[in-house]
This record gives structure tokens, sequence and C-alpha cells, in this order.
């Protein structure tokens, strides 16, 4: 299961006092900042978090797995994330945490506090 924007707006309005129309809105915002500086060229760095990149990636053949027909992929242009080393383990980490309940999916509140630190 994935965090998700309307999970992290929730965070917001419980750990800040937000009201949950800000909170929703302060994800948006934040989202569309890290948009407009991808799309600009411009590496973001998140300090403590990982950075977002722009990768150009080459023109290659690729294959149809069904035919086996071979399909040349275009030359495009990826955004890559580094995690800092501190938070490559966390979902991990989090998984394995005592009374985290059986579908292993952690809270919210529990997956920012400990990377905010």
């Amino acid at each position: 299961m994935a965090l998700t924007k309307a999970e992290m707006a929730e965070a917001l309005f419980n750990q800040l006092g937000l009201n949950k129309r800000e909170a929703r809105e302060l994800v948006d915002l934040f989202f569309e900042e890290v948009r407009t500086a991808l799309s600009n060229g411009e590496q973001v760095k998140l300090s403590g978090f990982g950075n977002f990149d722009l990768r150009d990636k080459n023109p290659r053949p690729g294959r149809n797995p069904k035919t086996g027909e071979e399909i040349p992929i275009t030359a495009r242009r990826v955004v890559t994330f580094r995690p800092r080393t501190k938070t490559q383990g966390a979902g991990r980490s989090i998984c394995w945490s005592p009374g985290i309940t059986p579908s292993c999916r952690p809270s919210p509140a529990s997956v920012i506090s400990p990377l905010a630190r």
C-alpha cells in the first residue's frame, strides 16, 4: 500500500492543527512546486529525505513481450529519486517494527515523524 496525498493532508491536519482544506492545499502546493522545478530542469533536493533529478534516456530497441516483435523505444526524459542514506531502509524498518498491524501499513504520522528528525 502507498502513502497517498490524502493521508499526508490528514497527517498535517492531525499534527499541525491546520483545517482539512488548508492541509490539502499545502500538500498540493508542495507537489506543484516540485513539478514546476523539475519542468524547469532544476534538481529538487529535500534535505534529510532525498533528491529528485531529471535524467535523459537514450533510444534503444525494445520487444513486444506477446509477439516478440522488435519495437524502438524513443529517447525520453525521466524523473529519478535518490533517497538519502537515512531514508533508504525506512519502509522495511517500519514494516518489521513491533506493534504494526498485520497489514503492515503504517499511519502517515508514523512515516512522517521519523523522517522529520
